[in-house]
C-alpha cells in the first residue's frame, strides 16, 4: 500500500509508520509513505490532481 502524505502531516507519518513497523505489519504489509515533495506535487495541489496519480 502507498499512502501520499500531505506536506504537513510529515512527522505524523513517521511516528505512525515507526509504530507499524516495531510492531511487524511490515512483514505481512507492505507499506509505503510518499511525501508530496517525492511525487513532484506542489503542497498546494488539489485532490482532484493527486487521485490522478494513483
Amino acid at each position: 500500500m502507498i499512502f501520499l502524505i500531505d506536506h504537513n502531516l510529515g512527522g505524523h507519518a513517521e511516528i505512525i509508520l515507526g509504530n507499524i513497523a516495531s510492531q511487524g505489519w511490515l512483514e505481512l504489509l507492505p507499506i509505503r509513505f510518499v511525501s508530496f515533495k517525492e511525487m513532484n506535487l506542489s503542497i498546494d495541489s488539489n485532490d482532484q490532481v493527486n487521485n490522478r496519480l494513483f
